[in-house]
């Protein structure tokens, strides 16, 4: 294989991985799990603190299998059902039963903003009988750096996965990254199948069911009624969004993950899929575009913050929008295109926390994939004249990065504000 094609299908297999429910409350109800093992017995009190983006992800979120919301949730059920050992899908094990006992321990839980440097940072105590349990979670959702029994350290980890300089991300480049995907031998990328199995039958159940906004739903019955075609555009607004209108509001399903998120994977994949459908695309060509689609997604997350202001839903789309234009026949000046053209059009959609309108906000991101493959298509590009886009693809990729890194800073931390006055939780310096 060529140079870093072995590093591409690591990246790959390390960012797409199945999450059950918003991986922020997931990363609340992981690190309970761990504590109520810890202490072996339900916990009498738990005290969480979040930093100020888990909060903000977690506050008005289903989680999945309870009908309940928020992280006060997310602890409950973890301490109750949670399986410390399956990581995003700790919560694969709720079952009805554990639903009264999780609501009667939501009244001894509390849930506290901390002031730290990572994005990504959860603690949690859980106290019974006297013994006390504390879990650290920070960095990434998985990532425990400490697990304290009784105020004594049996677990430490000073590691940060996604520090460059332990991990340090392999070179690419737009074009490097189109080149693996369509050329890499098919077998060594079989596995990113999941992603679209995982994806559509989490669509599927979004269709299926009464979740969320019901914006899919809603979709498919205007084209019934004639008021829309059901095209390539509605196609992939109505696949997508049905999908995450599931995951948001709590569907005992997983989804194919990118780079920590559900709604990522999604916006990665349902776009993708609607094109492959509408040009009867084979087994390979699948797969081959989910590829290109979720890596090239992974590429441009590399340049922004874990969590932050920009809405990362639409970021991912435009890895959907590279694999549509594949799809649809467009060369690598194409595939350019069309990445230029979505940062063009929807850079900026601010994140405003996990909740049910998500699925707004991944619906407008599958259209606006389309639209700019289209574009693109035609030798239509929005030129570096204009905005944050550069003459370059990877120039523009990093001002969209610097955007989220340094510019939206404020921005968060003002959406954070209006969030917090809504629910007023206890803030710790």
């Amino acid at each position: 294989m060529k140079t870093f094609w072995a590093d591409y299908i690591r990246l790959l297999r390390r960012n797409v991985v199945p999450a059950l429910g918003c991986t922020e409350p997931i990363a609340v109800a992981l690190a309970s799990a761990h504590c109520r093992t810890m202490l072996g017995r339900l916990p009498e009190r738990i005290t969480a603190w979040v930093s100020p983006n888990i909060y903000k992800n977690g506050m008005g979120v289903g989680i999945p299998g309870t009908g309940m919301v928020g992280l006060r949730a997310a602890a409950a059920i973890g301490a109750v059902a949670g399986d410390p050992e399956a990581g995003l899908q700790v919560l694969r094990n709720v079952r009805p039963q554990h639903i009264p006992v999780a609501n009667a321990l939501c009244g001894c839980i509390s849930v506290a903003v901390k002031e730290v440097d990572d994005p990504l940072y959860v603690e949690v105590l859980a106290e019974a009988a006297g013994d006390a349990a504390r879990v650290v979670i920070c960095h990434e959702h998985t990532h425990i750096v400490l697990k304290e029994h009784n105020g004594i350290a049996v677990y430490t980890d000073t590691s940060n996965p996604g520090d460059p300089a332990v991990a340090p991300m392999p070179p690419m480049t737009l074009e490097e990254l189109v080149d693996f995907a369509t050329n890499v031998p098919l077998g060594e990328i079989e596995f990113m199948q999941e992603a679209v199995d995982l994806n559509c039958a989490l669509s599927q159940e979004g269709q299926n069911g009464k979740y969320g906004l019901q914006i899919g739903t809603t979709l498919y019955a205007q084209v019934q009624q004639g008021i829309l075609a059901d095209d390539l555009m509605t196609l992939a607004m109505r696949l997508s969004s049905a999908a995450s209108d599931a995951r948001m509001d709590g569907a005992m399903l997983p989804a194919m993950s990118n780079c920590g998120s559900g709604n990522q994977g999604i916006s990665a994949t349902m776009p993708v899929v609607a094109a492959a459908r509408l040009v009867h695309a084979g087994r390979e060509q699948i797969i081959r575009a989910i590829t290109l689609s979720h890596i090239v997604a992974i590429y441009i997350k590399s340049h922004q913050e874990s969590l932050s202001a920009l809405c990362a839903a639409s970021t991912a789309a435009m890895g959907s929008g590279a694999a549509i234009t594949w799809l649809l026949g467009g060369d690598q000046k194409a595939i350019g295109y069309c990445v230029q053209n979505m940062i063009g059009d929807i850079a900026g959609i601010i994140c405003d926390g996990a909740k049910a309108s998500c699925s707004m906000k991944v619906s407008t991101a599958a259209s606006a994939a389309v639209k700019a493959a289209l574009l693109a298509k035609s030798g239509i590009r929005v030129s570096s004249e204009q905005g944050i886009v550069a003459e370059t693809v990877g120039q523009s990729i990093e001002n969209l990065g610097s955007l989220s890194r340094e510019g939206m800073v404020e921005t968060d931390r003002q959406i954070v504000s209006i969030m917090l006055a809504k629910q007023e939780p206890r803030i710790q310096g």
